[in-house]
């Protein structure tokens, strides 16, 4: 986690204890009124309670936002800088040969495969018919 020589550690354990705390007194004071005054309409919170969550939350953050670290930047610039510009847009992997290209000439031949490309084989080139040339 780092080093607890901060104080923002103790600072962040400490205040989740008070937000806890705060939370089973909260819950003790509902149920004894509950069976105090069964018929009676429920009222807000005491003071003390409240004060002591809003404190304990607001610690909290102060605590996770010291002990968290430095962020990551979010830009995309700072990530790119690191990467040449040939890799960078390249995904091979997503590359598709199989698309709708062929419903537009009845004469299209699919490209050769990449076996027959490692063997040197030569492959027919079709001309592009006239009526798509106009």
């Amino acid at each position: 986690m780092g080093n607890w020589e901060s104080g923002m550690h103790y600072l962040l354990a400490l205040s989740i204890l008070v937000v806890l705390h705060a939370a089973y007194s909260a819950a003790e004071w509902r149920a004894r009124r509950k069976h105090e005054d069964p018929g009676e309409q429920e009222e807000d919170l005491p003071l003390d309670i409240v004060l002591q969550t809003l404190i304990g939350l607001a610690s909290a953050m102060v605590g996770v936002v010291h002990v968290s670290g430095s962020f990551k930047e979010i830009r995309a610039t700072v990530e790119l800088a690191q990467r040449n510009w040939e890799n960078t847009r390249n995904r091979s992997s997503f590359y598709i040969f199989n698309h709708r290209g062929k419903a537009f000439s009845p004469h299209y031949e699919p490209p050769p495969s990449r076996a027959a490309i490692r063997r040197n084989r030569p492959y027919a080139v079709t001309e592009i018919p006239q009526r798509f040339l106009s």
